[in-house]
C-alpha cells in the first residue's frame, strides 16, 4: 500500500459494508480518482476514500471544487452495483438525501435546532443550508458492454469552515457558520456512511426512487419555485414540482405542460439567488 495511505477506519462506524474498507490520505489530487484506482485494484463494494485536502477537487460539469485543508470533509464512496448504467444518476439523489439526514442528526446531537438549520436539497447534487451551498456531490461511472464496472460518489461538505474565498463567500456556508458548533469530522463521516448504506439499500429494492421519493421531495428546496432550465436545446423558465421515480425533476412550463428534466442533460438554476 502507498505510504501516504492509512487504512484505519473511524471508530464507531456502524455499517455492514459502507466504509468497511477505508482509505485516508492527508493530501491527494482527487478522492474520486483515488477511489477509481482502488476499485480497479480489487477494492470491495463500499470502499470509502477520505482526504484532509485535495489539490484537484472536481465539481459538476468540469468545475473545480475548492478543497483547502483543515475544516471540510472530502470523501468518496466506491460501488460495484449490479444494476444497469441508466440507473446510476439516481445515486446522486440517494446520496444527497443521506447527507441531509446525517447533517440533521449531527446538528441535533450538538443541541442546535432552529429554522436556520433546515437542510435542503438543490436538485440534483447540492445540499443547501439557509439558502447557501454546504455540500456538493459528484457521481462518476465506468461502464462497458451495457454493465457498470464501478461508480464513485464524491462528497465535499463544509463542516467547520470559518470563511470562504471572495468569489464564493456569498453563496457558500458551513455547519459551523450556521450553528457555531465545532463538529467532529470523523463522527460526521460515520453518520454519512450509515445513512448512505440505509438509503442505498432502500433504492436497490427497486432500482428507482419510489421507496424514498416522499422523503426526498420533502427536502427539495426547488419545489414550488421558479427555476431556469439550462438546456442545450434552449433555456426556459418553469416551476419545479418534484421528481418522478427515475429521479428526474418535473417542471411545469409557462404554457402549462409538465416535462421531466434529466440531470445529465441540463442544469437548473434558481431565478433569485443561489437556489
Amino acid at each position: 500500500m502507498d505510504d501516504r495511505v492509512s487504512a484505519e477506519k473511524p471508530e464507531g462506524l456502524n455499517t455492514r459494508w459502507a466504509g468497511q474498507e477505508y482509505r485516508y490520505l492527508e493530501v491527494t489530487e482527487s478522492t474520486n480518482d483515488d477511489c477509481i484506482r482502488f476499485l480497479q485494484e480489487g477494492a470491495s463494494h463500499g470502499i470509502t476514500v477520505v482526504a484532509g485536502a485535495q489539490t484537484g477537487g472536481k465539481g459538476r460539469r468540469g468545475r473545480r471544487w475548492d478543497s483547502p485543508p483543515g475544516d471540510a470533509v472530502y470523501m468518496t464512496i466506491g460501488l460495484k452495483p449490479d444494476f444497469s448504467p441508466e440507473k446510476a444518476s439516481m445515486l446522486t439523489l440517494v446520496t444527497a438525501l443521506a447527507v441531509c439526514k446525517a447533517a440533521e442528526e449531527t446538528v441535533r446531537l450538538a443541541g442546535v435546532k432552529s429554522e436556520e438549520t433546515m437542510f435542503r436539497i438543490k436538485w440534483p447534487n447540492d445540499i443547501v443550508l439557509g439558502g447557501r451551498k454546504v455540500c456538493g456531490i459528484l457521481t462518476e461511472m465506468r461502464a462497458g458492454a451495457g454493465r457498470i464496472e464501478q461508480i464513485v460518489i464524491g462528497i465535499g461538505i463544509n463542516v467547520n469552515c470559518r470563511s470562504f474565498p471572495e468569489e464564493i463567500k456569498e453563496t457558500a456556508t458551513s455547519l459551523w457558520q450556521v450553528t457555531g458548533v465545532e463538529i467532529a469530522r470523523e463522527e460526521f463521516i460515520c453518520r454519512v456512511l450509515e445513512q448512505f448504506e440505509y438509503y442505498y439499500e432502500k433504492f436497490a429494492e427497486k432500482c428507482d426512487m419510489s421507496t424514498i421519493m416522499g422523503e426526498y421531495v420533502e427536502k427539495l428546496v426547488n419545489v414550488g419555485k421558479e427555476v431556469r432550465v439550462l438546456n442545450p436545446q434552449g433555456e426556459y423558465t418553469a416551476v419545479a414540482l418534484g421528481i418522478n421515480e427515475q429521479g428526474e425533476l418535473l417542471v411545469k412550463k409557462e404554457d402549462g405542460t409538465i416535462t421531466p428534466v434529466y440531470a445529465g442533460e441540463v442544469s437548473v438554476r434558481g431565478i433569485y439567488g443561489y437556489v
